[in-house]
């Protein structure tokens, strides 16, 4: 089966209009991959593109429009632009012959901001060298720079071994998500219910990326419906070394697993393998205070259509009123767009975050620490709102610790 998009390295290429963003994409990966043409502003939405690179393993390419777009299109252009420069784990800054001014520094400035790895890549060097000063001017700052003609294949080559350079090391060496908590020949229970949002004929995203992660490090796991774990467990000759359940049956799934058996949910694993799952239990504690009249937000990074209990449409922000007590207004947005104000609401709840990139969680958590407005995700809010946090991070000290001090403030 091929790497999931959301698991891939995205390597976005930024630049004015014209400076041949789409030809050195095509170029890359030695396919039509993006519209050329001479005239500008031909890229309008992100174009996304998977490919095997070697030796960094699958990537995805994201091409863009010109930054230097103009008009009321060409703000629109923009802004689809800017949302993107959110979610690459590496940026590729494009420029031609002409050199590097205004528009590049105003980037590079946004992605130091953002500590995004960038290069800074001068095209079209078949036609001409770029100003003896540009350069540098870059090497003092440090920042990588690339001399390439995607037009006739000059150092493509060395630009692919620039870009490997880039690449964070924990992309290299893929972060956890269970393996760590079990040792080869261990057994985890994995609970998971069959509801109306589960999808026919298959298991969610986290769920078979736990069994898979679980197999791949020789340990052993057994799927069971959440009314069927007591029975399950009694079963067994030894007790499990691991319980993880899916956050809406939490509370049973706690009641029925015995206190010496550790337990946590899909979520919480997913929170802490694309996201920072100290922070999102630190922000969890702003539960607590809300008051009457406070604005929630309920996000999650994928659109899908409104089912007649969805967790964060119905769900989460029911259990919010009754675990509050009193009125909230809770709004909901779906999809790869974030509000870029923040500050109206007193928390952010996200989703685990299962089809976009670490970075792209990252960088929406950022986001809302540096507008001073807490976040938690739907995992570790609802085993809160369950009154069960404390037992579902238990293997997480560190995550414990943080929601324990968090709360010793309210």
């Amino acid at each position: 089966m091929s790497t999931l998009k959301s698991q891939r390295l995205h390597i976005g290429l930024f630049g004015r209009r014209n400076v041949g963003k789409s030809s050195l994409i095509n170029a890359l990966t030695a396919q039509s991959v993006s519209i050329v043409s001479p005239a500008p502003g031909t890229t309008t939405d992100p174009v996304e593109k998977s490919f095997e690179m070697d030796p960094v393993g699958p990537v995805v390419f994201v091409d863009t429009a010109g930054m230097d777009d103009t008009g009321d299109l060409g703000a629109l252009r923009m802004q689809r632009t800017a949302s993107v420069l959110e979610r690459v784990d590496i940026a590729l800054l494009v420029c031609d012959q002409d050199g590097f001014g205004a528009h590049e520094e105003k980037l590079v400035s946004v992605l130091r901001e953002r500590q995004t790895p960038m290069l800074v890549v001068f095209n079209k060097s078949d036609l001409g060298s770029p100003p003896r000063a540009d350069l540098d001017r870059l090497a003092a700052a440090e920042v990588a720079v690339a001399l390439v003609s995607a037009a006739t294949g000059r150092n493509i080559g060395g630009l692919k071994e620039a870009i490997t350079r880039l690449v964070p090391d924990e992309r290299m060496d893929e972060p956890h998500l269970v393996g760590d908590l079990l040792p080869a020949g261990e057994l985890a229970v994995l609970v998971v219910p069959i509801d109306l949002g589960a999808p026919k004929g298959r298991l969610i995203l986290p769920q078979v990326q736990v069994i898979r992660e679980i197999l791949d490090s020789d340990a052993m796991c057994m799927v069971v419906k959440e009314r069927e774990l007591r029975d399950a467990l009694g079963r067994l000759a030894a007790p499990p070394r691991l319980v993880i359940c899916d956050s809406q049956v939490v509370l049973k799934a706690v009641a029925d697993t015995p206190p010496a058996v550790r337990l946590t949910t899909f979520s919480i694993l997913m929170a802490r393998y694309k996201g920072d799952l100290v922070k999102l239990a630190r922000g969890a504690a702003a539960i607590h205070r809300l008051a009457a009249g406070d604005r929630v937000l309920v996000t999650e990074t994928c659109s899908h259509c409104e089912l007649a209990d969805d967790i964060g449409r119905v769900k989460i922000p029911r259990w919010l009123r009754q675990f509050v007590g009193v009125h909230l207004d809770i709004d909901v947005a779906g999809g790869a767009e974030l509000p870029e104000d923040l500050t109206p609401y007193r928390l952010v709840i996200h989703c685990g975050s299962c089809m976009t990139t670490r970075k792209h969680m990252l960088a929406r958590l950022y986001r809302a620490e540096r507008q001073g407005v807490p976040m938690t995700n739907y995992g570790v809010a609802i085993s809160l709102l369950q009154g069960v946090l404390p037992r579902a991070l238990e293997c997480f000290p560190a995550a414990l610790d943080a929601y324990q001090a968090a709360l010793g403030k309210v």
